[in-house]
């Protein structure tokens, strides 16, 4: 007589989760960078803008208040283009999954058996990607006219621009979701929110000379917490109290953007 023992196999339904959502991440992460490969071009195109902020504006403060910069011009400007360019960057995303929307791909991968979170975290780290060789580029070549290069502090800050590049990113995507059957509002709502962000940050000008109303305000942006921690890390300082500050104003942003786009992403397969 034959017995038959049948074993029982455990399965760890969460860590599969795990490892099956990390899996669509870098499935639409990989979709999502090959366009960029295949035409590099963009990326320069991209270095269009900051480098002309770089030589138009930074010779200005240079002339203008350079004395009163702490570190020089460079040390203070150069974080402030960083930090516009992830701006900028991010907070377009969401134009491009309006171009999906028309052409019936962002359907198509609602069809596809990836999860419905995957298709924004996906989307929101592959932006990081051109940003980091853009910011790369500009540091190589603000090196030569005087930034001084502290690589503990480039890293570190290259890492708080992606957490906040992330969250800005799934905002962007939400706004391109809730708007898509009109979508010229995308970018009325996007420039609305854009330049007071960038000016109540002191990004291109201190703040410190500014009306009263002005600092108070820039209390109330998460930019400005981000640029003073850019600035103090390209400094060299990287446990200084501005870097922890910065860090908190990433991380809140990039949980919030992930919540609402996540919630909004699902909400539009329904």
């Amino acid at each position: 007589m034959t017995t038959l023992i049948a074993s029982t196999v455990k399965i760890d339904a969460p860590a599969i989760g795990r490892r099956s959502l990390l899996r669509d991440i870098g499935i639409v992460m990989t979709r999502e960078l090959k366009p960029v490969l295949r035409d590099p071009f963009s990326l320069l195109f991209g270095m269009i803008q900051p480098l002309f902020f770089l030589a138009l504006f930074g010779p200005l403060l240079a002339g203008s208040m350079g004395g009163s910069l702490g570190g020089g011009v460079w040390q203070w400007f150069v974080p402030s283009i960083l930090v516009m360019t992830t701006l900028f960057g991010t907070s377009t995303t969401g134009a491009n999954l309006l171009f999906e929307f028309q052409t019936g791909a962002h359907e198509r991968m609602l069809v596809t058996p990836l999860s419905r979170s995957s298709l924004l975290i996906g989307r929101a780290l592959k932006e990081m990607v051109p940003l980091f060789g853009q910011a790369v580029i500009v540091i190589a070549v603000m090196i030569p006219f005087g930034l001084e290069l502290h690589v503990d502090g480039v890293l570190v800050g290259l890492a708080l621009l992606a957490v906040f590049g992330i969250g800005l990113g799934a905002f962007s995507y939400a706004l391109a979701i809730a708007v898509r059957k009109q979508d010229w509002m995308f970018w009325m709502v996007q420039q609305t929110f854009l330049f007071p962000l960038m000016i109540l940050s002191g990004m291109l000008l201190p703040l410190e000379t500014g009306p009263g109303w002005m600092q108070v305000a820039s209390k109330f942006n998460p930019l400005s917490y981000l640029v003073d921690a850019e600035r103090t890390l390209f400094a060299g300082d990287v446990w200084s109290s501005a870097v922890l500050w910065g860090w908190l104003a990433a991380l809140v942003t990039a949980a919030l953007g992930l919540t609402v786009g996540i919630r909004t992403m699902l909400r539009s397969a329904d």
